[in-house]
């Protein structure tokens, strides 16, 4: 059917039930996330460039998930800081496709992104000995791309569910981005069963990488408790607990959103603040944990930190 659209726009809703004069602040809040998203993940991609002891399979996979959120904030923040500070809530019909492709891409790419972790650690700990043999640097670069090339024909594919629609009715998408349920639902034919199938394209890219986490690091955590000596216990250990945190403030709260939105009538500014949540806590937490945590990123990045001091101190005049 060919699309049969009344306005060339949508308007982004966000939060229906805040009020005007608090506008600037939430806008503000939104500019210290992408502030914060865009320092923190740029100092791990660019840490992992910079030093070569971090050439390796581990924070190759580390440096990707961070590329992910920071194009992700990229692609989605801008737009609500605009529509809070400027009031500029419309968005054209050809940008909130593109910008829905990505975020189902984007979205996708950090759910493999993890499971890629739990895989190196799996290797790493359960069989240590050919670690080197089953994960090179080439092999997680690999796998990185080949995530981006399933990410991004996820996406293309659910952006091209909504596209042929026709619109011609309500134009305000409840959400504070674009992406398949609250675009579709403004169709003007009943788009429930594309929307029901992009429930189920979701729960099938998050639920089915978390399945395999859960299994494998069970089989991580077994292997763990049969070592003989404490000390490698600990530090096999150690390698773990950064990931489990990033892994569970990425799938708990999407988890909680999927099981809300199994009521009948869900609070749209419930669920628009479910979206923030897990869209961009993950994103400030996740680089943050692995500078605080990672040992070796630590020290790169206490060297970085090193390097540019000594820099100003003998700096000519």
């Amino acid at each position: 059917m060919a699309n049969e659209s009344a306005s060339l726009y949508f308007v982004i809703v966000g939060f229906s039930g805040l009020q005007e004069k608090f506008y600037p602040v939430f806008g503000s809040l939104m500019f210290c996330v992408y502030s914060i998203s865009l320092c923190a993940n740029s100092l791990v991609i660019g840490l992992v460039l910079w030093k070569k002891q971090l050439h390796q399979p581990m924070y190759i996979i580390i440096a990707n998930l961070a590329m992910s959120d920071l194009l992700f904030d990229t692609t989605t923040l801008p737009k609500i800081m605009s529509k809070y500070w400027f009031g500029t809530d419309s968005i054209s019909f050809s940008a909130c496709f593109l910008q829905m492709a990505f975020v189902h891409t984007l979205n996708c790419l950090d759910s493999l992104t993890l499971l890629l972790m739990a895989f190196d650690r799996y290797v790493a700990i359960c069989k240590p000995l050919r670690y080197h043999a089953i994960i090179s640097s080439r092999t997680a670069i690999f796998l990185c791309l080949a995530a981006w090339f399933a990410a991004a024909s996820v996406g293309t594919f659910v952006m091209t569910w909504a596209l042929p629609l026709p619109y011609c009715g309500p134009n305000r998408v409840k959400s504070f981005f674009c992406f398949l349920a609250p675009v579709a639902v403004l169709s003007c034919v009943d788009s429930s069963p594309i929307r029901k199938n992009g429930l189920y394209a979701g729960l099938i890219m998050h639920m089915g990488p978390f399945s395999l986490i859960v299994v494998s690091y069970i089989i991580v955590i077994t292997s763990i408790c049969a070592l003989s000596r404490l000390d490698n216990w600990q530090k096999a250990l150690n390698t773990c607990i950064t990931h489990w945190f990033v892994i569970t403030i990425f799938y708990i709260p999407r988890i909680v959103d999927y099981g809300y939105h199994a009521q009948v009538l869900p609070n749209p500014d419930i669920t628009a603040l479910m979206i923030c949540i897990y869209s961009y806590v993950p994103h400030i937490s996740s680089p943050i944990i692995f500078c605080l945590r990672n040992k070796e990123i630590k020290k790169s990045l206490e060297s970085f930190s090193k390097l540019g001091i000594s820099r100003r101190r003998f700096k000519p005049r």
